[in-house]
């Protein structure tokens, strides 16, 4: 019989926050980890009894990945969920609100492989980073954008990714925008446009995943200045690191397409104000 293991965490926020960021595939992505060498790829949640989670959790090197998958056995709303993952063991997560916050135990069976020590480290690691992704100890903004689209899946990531097409609809965040690169898992990209005096500038930015018509991830890596790529330093230190995903759902003969992007606080207003014309754009170019 397996062993259990229990570690926990006050979250100085509102249980409706706390729930937001746990649930939530654009959250999940963001702090589903427990070292820095890692990430979470991808996630999906059903959140219901008898529905289905899964996240892709992979080395930032490349050298390894896997599905971290199950399925919810009780939901309890603002209270307890509980899950088995795909191997059988068991997973109870309980949330108990108090005066400031919410503390969250997880309780969970140990597998084989790995002394219990490590286990319990690795998770309350992972629990640690939500606390401070929930509690927003980080500069990062994360902005959700979703859009319907009257046309199928695989026109709408094709409109929107081929470079011809691709300058039309990010014409509404600068007219001469364009891309060097190509869209392919691990590939480096350079977005790029011209500033007022001619100059080009722009990003630097890994494919950090690429699923064809499903999603993409774009890691951005630092700045563009001529022709210079600067990726550490002062300069980048609001930048390097930030993320721009595009999920994409067929609906019928419709596409739901959802971009969430990270920002710092200096660029937020300039991106709710300009990504819903950009995409927009993309709607009409790809309904014509």
């Amino acid at each position: 019989m397996n062993s259990t293991i229990t570690v926990s965490v006050t979250v100085y926020a509102s249980i409706e926050r706390v729930l937001e960021c746990w649930t939530q595939p654009r959250h999940i992505i963001r702090w589903n980890n427990a070292s820095d060498d890692w990430w979470t790829l991808k996630a999906s949640n059903d959140l219901t009894p008898g529905g289905k989670f899964r996240s892709t959790m992979a080395a930032k090197d490349g050298s390894f990945s896997f599905d971290f998958e199950g399925t919810y056995d009780t939901v309890k709303k603002h209270e307890l969920i509980a899950y088995s993952l795909s191997d059988g063991r068991k997973v109870k997560i309980a949330f108990e609100k108090q005066n400031n916050g919410v503390l969250i135990t997880e309780s969970f069976d140990a597998e084989t492989e790995n002394p219990i020590e490590l286990q319990q480290q690795g998770w309350l690691a992972i629990l640690n980073n939500f606390k401070k992704h929930t509690e927003g100890k980080s500069k990062i903004e994360l902005i959700h954008f979703s859009i319907t689209i009257a046309a199928p899946v695989e026109k709408v990531a094709s409109i929107m990714l081929q470079n011809d097409t691709y300058r039309q609809w990010t014409a509404e965040f600068n007219p001469t925008s364009y891309y060097e690169g190509n869209w392919q898992k691990g590939a480096l990209m350079l977005f790029l446009g011209t500033n007022d005096k001619g100059e080009k500038e722009g990003m630097v930015s890994r494919i950090r995943e690429h699923i064809p018509n499903s999603f993409i991830s774009i890691e951005h890596l630092g700045l563009v200045r001529g022709n210079e790529q600067i990726t550490t330093g002062p300069e980048v230190e609001g930048w390097a690191g930030l993320l721009e995903n595009y999920t994409f759902k067929q609906q019928n003969s419709n596409t739901i397409l959802e971009v969430d992007i990270d920002t710092n606080a200096d660029f937020k207003s300039y991106f709710e104000a300009a990504w819903p014309k950009a995409l927009q754009k993309l709607k009409e170019i790809c309904e014509q």
